[in-house]
C-alpha cells in the first residue's frame, strides 16, 4: 500500500498564500511517507479551487521527488491538443513525475456551457484520449477522428516517461472501469464512493484485466479517501462534512468520510486497502498542515 497527499490548491478572495503552499509541499517530501501529490480540477464554481496545471506547475518547482497528479480532468470538456501539449510540457518541468487522470464526466457536468454536446461524452473522450497518446508519442502525427483530425503534424517537446504519463480512469460506471483497462494504467475511486462501492468497482476491474489476460501489475488500483484526523469524532466529521459543502457546494457527506482519532481512521484506511487500494489519495481538506503531521505521523505507521 503506497499513499499520496492532496495539494491545498485555493485561493480564496484572491488571495493565495504561496508560502505555506511551498512549506506543505516541502513537509510532504520531507516527510517520506507520500509517494506523491495530487490536485483535482474545479473549472466552474465558488470554492476558490486554483486550475489543476497551474497548481501542478508551481507545485513541480516546489519538489524534487514526489510525483503530481490530478484527478481528475474531465477529459470531453477539453481540447485534447492543448491539454496534450500542458501535459507534457509540465512531464518535461517536473522531469518525468506527471500522473494523468481523466473521466467522461456525469449527467451534472455543465457541457452546455462548455460548447460540448452532452449526449456524445464517452464518443468525445475515446477520441480525445487517442489523439492525446498520439501527439505523446507519434514523432510525424496521423490522426483522422470524427472530431479531430491532424495529418503530418508533430508535438514537441514529448513527455519525458515513455510513452506517455501513466494514465488514471476515473468514474463509477462499469463500462468506465473496462475502458481503464482497455486503455489506462490505474483507476482511481472517487472521495464520493463508499467503501462497499469501491470493492464493487474493483471486482469489474480485476475481472476486466483477467479477461484481457493483462498482468495486474501494470495497472494500479487507488482510491480519494476524505479524511480528518481528530480526537473528538463527531466534531471531525461536523468539519469535513462542512468544508465538503463548501466546495462541491451539496452536503451529505456523512457516508464517505473518514474522521476521528487516528485509530479510527487507521481502520477505514485499512478497510480501504482490503477493498483492493493499492495506492491511497487522503485528501485532509481543512487545518492542511497539522492533517499532514498527524496522518504522517499518527495514521500511515498504523496501517502501513
Amino acid at each position: 500500500m503506497r499513499f499520496a497527499i492532496a495539494i491545498p490548491q485555493y485561493a480564496r478572495e484572491r488571495r493565495f498564500d504561496d508560502g505555506a503552499f511551498r512549506t506543505y509541499l516541502a513537509r510532504a517530501e520531507e516527510l517520506g511517507a507520500f509517494e506523491g501529490a495530487w490536485v483535482q480540477e474545479q473549472v466552474i464554481g465558488s470554492a476558490g479551487s486554483l486550475a489543476p496545471l497551474q497548481t501542478l506547475s508551481f507545485a513541480a518547482a516546489c519538489t524534487s521527488r514526489l510525483r503530481l497528479g490530478c484527478a481528475v480532468f474531465v477529459l470531453p470538456l477539453h481540447n485534447p491538443l492543448h491539454l496534450a501539449k500542458a501535459i507534457s510540457s509540465l512531464d518535461c518541468l517536473s522531469h518525468g513525475r506527471v500522473d494523468v487522470g481523466v473521466a467522461t464526466g456525469g449527467k451534472g457536468r455543465p457541457f452546455g456551457a462548455f460548447g460540448v454536446d452532452p449526449d456524445r461524452p464517452v464518443a468525445r473522450f475515446n477520441e480525445a484520449l487517442a489523439l492525446m497518446k498520439a501527439c505523446w508519442t507519434q514523432p510525424v502525427i496521423e490522426f483522422d477522428g470524427r472530431l479531430w483530425t491532424i495529418h503530418g503534424g508533430s508535438m514537441e517537446p514529448k513527455p519525458v516517461q515513455k510513452p506517455h504519463p501513466p494514465v488514471w480512469f476515473g468514474g463509477s460506471a462499469p463500462a468506465g472501469m473496462r475502458r481503464a483497462v482497455r486503455h489506462g494504467d490505474g483507476f482511481m475511486g472517487a472521495g464520493s464512493q463508499t467503501v462497499a462501492q469501491f470493492a464493487g468497482q474493483v471486482r469489474v476491474v480485476r475481472e476486466e484485466l483477467d479477461a484481457h489476460n493483462r498482468d495486474p501489475a501494470t495497472f494500479r488500483i487507488g482510491k480519494r479517501v476524505y479524511v480528518h484526523v481528530d480526537d473528538d469524532a463527531t466534531r471531525g466529521a461536523r468539519r469535513l462534512d462542512e468544508a465538503l459543502t463548501r466546495h462541491y457546494g451539496r452536503g451529505g457527506w456523512a457516508e464517505h468520510i473518514l474522521a476521528g482519532p487516528a485509530e479510527v481512521c487507521a481502520a477505514g484506511i485499512r478497510a480501504v486497502s482490503d477493498a483492493g487500494a493499492e495506492l491511497i489519495l487522503l485528501n485532509p481538506m481543512l487545518d492542511d498542515a497539522e492533517q499532514l503531521e498527524r496522518l504522517s505521523a499518527e495514521v500511515i505507521p498504523a496501517v502501513s
